[in-house]
């Protein structure tokens, strides 16, 4: 208790130190493991919600963690990047985890408009991840990524 009083004193008293957005305490995770073995701890964005949001207001993603987008049905799921602060790559996979399109060096985007990416083919799946990491990990179409989701996806 005293802590935490202690931590509100000194925002209030420090304007400086601002209030950085924490991963919502609802959030799930999983990990995926890229084909040279390198994991990552991915957010789930499984819900119509946590999809619209995305990675907004984010002001770092570490290079071992992600944003791991679900969806009900295979799709050409665009994505724009409105109100993100961090550049991104992002990989589509299909139902079987193979990355069947990608984009990288994606610039965040604070004003309008914002541009829109789509992926060539059907996904079931989406990763956005901190730009670059397709290059370092020598990341292409048709590798697969290994992850498990919950079993329950939204209807």
């Amino acid at each position: 208790m005293i802590l935490c009083i202690i931590g509100l004193l000194a925002c209030v008293l420090h304007p400086e130190i601002e209030a950085r957005p924490q991963v919502p305490a609802s959030s799930t995770f999983t990990t995926i493991a890229y084909p040279n073995g390198t994991r990552i701890r991915a957010e789930l964005a499984d819900t119509d919600e946590k999809r619209a949001r995305g990675l907004m207001f984010r002001e770092q993603l570490a290079s071992d963690r992600g944003m791991l987008f679900v969806f009900s049905e295979p799709g050409q799921w665009a994505f724009w990047m409105k109100n993100t602060k961090i550049p991104l790559d992002i990989l589509w996979l299909d139902s079987n985890k193979k990355i069947v399109d990608f984009v990288e060096n994606i610039p965040g985007c604070l004003g309008d408009p914002c541009l829109q990416y789509q992926p060539a083919f059907d996904a079931s799946y989406a990763l956005e991840v901190p730009a670059g990491s397709i290059k370092r990990l020598k990341l292409a179409r048709g590798m697969k990524l290994s992850f498990d989701v919950l079993a329950h996806r939204e209807k």
